[in-house]
């Protein structure tokens, strides 16, 4: 047995070394300080060294919702009071390219004064946590959730985000303010409506838009027009030196089957295609 010794210390001592290289290195302390933005993945954050998003003049056919978001966005920035944000309406007209341009453009008007922390759906759960940590920077934060919708028979989220917005023990910090983007009003599942439960189903919507109702602004984005759409086009056009049809531009939009933003960006990256320039 003593012989032996030296051989199992040995043994116990590779064992430990394997299980020290095969452990995940400890993440370093996130600096709240340094960064333009962060993602939030639910106990954790990565620093974004770079926040993109087009300039605000760019973002055309949004008139008065960008003006609403960038009012606000400001206005955290400068240490206002300033109110918490949904975003609600049709898809690819802008919601979360605002809320970026919005950051950037209060970024250069107030260096490192507020910065951009973006939150997965399902990383939820850990939005406590991320508040516990900004309430002791001496820094402003738009704590951004994109594209959310609760399922049917969720009670956990809608919950969550009604404790965060009326002040409960797990509200946001002060130095904090909730940006949401969803394609409802509602925030409800894509497949509810009021016809989908027999029992009450006017109760039902009423409690979600009552939810969304907690929203200091809430901003609807919806499809643009045709004149809208050409603008859109016009703007980003001229910005990259791109020579361009209505008629191609509207034929783009039939094969998409839809008019807006994105798909104004969309045809704006063709055409750049096409003249052999990247954008």
């Amino acid at each position: 047995m003593t012989s032996s010794s030296p051989d199992n210390a040995a043994l116990l001592s590779r064992i430990a070394d394997t299980l020290d290289r095969l452990a995940p290195p400890s993440l370093a302390p996130c600096d709240w300080l340094a960064y333009p933005a962060y993602v939030w993945t639910g106990d954790a954050a990565r620093a974004v060294s770079r926040l993109d998003a087009p300039r605000l003049e760019l973002l055309r056919g949004i008139d008065t919702q960008k003006e609403r978001v960038v009012t606000n966005v400001e206005r955290l920035a400068a240490g206002h009071a300033a109110h918490d944000m949904l975003l609600w309406g049709s898809r690819g007209m802008g919601k979360s390219a605002v809320l970026r341009a919005a950051i950037l453009a209060a970024q250069a008007r107030h260096p490192g004064r507020i910065a951009l922390v973006q939150v997965a759906q399902e990383a939820l759960s850990g939005v406590t946590t991320l508040f516990a940590k900004l309430a002791t920077v001496d820094r402003r934060f738009l704590v951004f959730i994109d594209d959310l919708g609760f399922e049917e028979g969720d009670s956990v989220g809608p919950r969550l985000l009604r404790s965060w917005l009326e002040g409960g023990v797990e509200a946001r910090p002060v130095n904090v303010r909730l940006a949401v983007t969803s394609n409802r009003r509602a925030i409800v599942g894509r497949s509810m409506s009021e016809q989908d439960d027999p029992i009450n189903p006017r109760d039902l919507v009423d409690d979600r838009l009552a939810l969304a109702d907690r929203f200091g602004l809430s901003i609807g984005f919806h499809n643009c027009d045709q004149d809208a759409y050409l603008a859109i086009i016009e703007g980003y056009a001229a910005e990259f030196g791109l020579q361009w049809e209505a008629g191609d531009a509207l034929e783009w939009s039939r094969r998409r089957g839809a008019r807006s933003g994105r798909v104004a960006w969309q045809y704006v990256n063709e055409l750049a295609g096409r003249a052999g320039k990247a954008i």
